[in-house]
């Protein structure tokens, strides 16, 4: 695939995640563990046909004894799934994709703690600047007690995504068995089918009795599919294409276009606290990942040379 290609794919993943604020604010009546569930009742649905009709029946006996790193990968994406819908349901989607904007940095820290990178000091001076960002979003008219609530939530969900991503760079580094490095992409699907079906057992019990209403069924099945299978199927597949730093900066086009949406189809405006923190976490991650890139080209450079 083209570098170019794989950059635009990029930027609409990012534009699929980023619609999830919007239309949870177009829904009639489905609170929001039942939003949830529904979700990513239709992501596993989705993913459970498609997978099946490439693979075959034997895709199921497959899935259940899939190596245990698999599983792990699952819940971390059962995490990611769950956590993120209840949350924008206790704060604002503004403050949701911003706390999620901490994903890369944690990332790092945790490659730092439990696989041994050094880390730049570029990268601990991002993630002071990014932590400053988040005090400031919510130093706002005095009142934090419902963004606190909803703050710890969508915190749930940066830790899951740089779990996983340690988790999966474990395996690229051969710490751990895969069934063969052929089959390592389709098992990344596995986790992602894996982690939508535990988030939709585990919140169906909290969301009964069902309040949806047809028209929120509709909205639901809309995210269920584009907002969650395609964009995280199709990030399996560019991981391929394009080197981490790329992914990490591309994906925080997501608060950009989702900030944007809730403002001009929600009424959700932004406090000028939300704007300038946020602001500043995404001036951070940039920063970072480009320091990154940069070093990069300069190892590349000097090889060469």
């Amino acid at each position: 695939m083209a570098h170019y290609r794989a950059v635009s794919l990029m930027i609409i993943t990012a534009l699929l995640w980023s619609i999830a604020g919007v239309v949870t604010r177009h829904l009639d009546s489905a609170p929001g563990f039942e939003v949830t569930f529904w979700r990513s009742g239709f992501c596993a649905l989705t993913l459970a046909i498609t997978l099946t009709l490439i693979r075959g029946p034997v895709f199921w006996p497959r899935l259940v004894h899939s190596p245990r790193v698999i599983w792990i990968s699952g819940i971390c994406w059962s995490i990611m799934f769950t956590a993120f819908m209840v949350a924008i349901t206790l704060t604002t989607v503004a403050n949701v994709l911003i706390i999620m904007a901490l994903g890369p940095l944690l990332t790092a820290l945790f490659a730092y703690l439990f696989l041994h990178y050094r880390l730049p000091a570029v990268t601990w001076l991002a993630i002071g600047a990014a932590g400053l960002g988040i005090v400031r979003i919510f130093i706002h008219d005095g009142d934090i007690t419902l963004s606190l609530a909803g703050t710890l939530v969508a915190l749930a969900v940066p830790l899951a995504t740089a779990a996983n991503f340690t988790i999966l760079q474990h395996v690229g580094l051969g710490k751990t068995k895969m069934v063969t490095p052929d089959n390592q992409l389709q098992n990344m699907e596995q986790a992602v089918l894996i982690g939508a079906i535990i988030s939709t057992l585990v919140t169906l019990p909290l969301s009964w009795p069902f309040q949806a209403s047809a028209h929120d069924l509709s909205l639901l099945s809309l995210l269920g599919v584009f907002q969650l299978a395609i964009p995280c199927i199709l990030v399996v597949r560019l991981s391929r294409e394009l080197s981490a730093p790329e992914i990490s900066l591309l994906t925080q086009l997501e608060a950009i276009f989702g900030i944007t949406w809730v403002w001009l189809w929600a009424g959700e405006h932004p406090s000028a606290n939300t704007l300038s923190g946020g602001a500043l976490v995404l001036g951070a991650l940039a920063t970072n990942e480009l320091a990154r890139i940069f070093r990069k080209r300069r190892a590349r450079q000097k090889i060469h040379i």
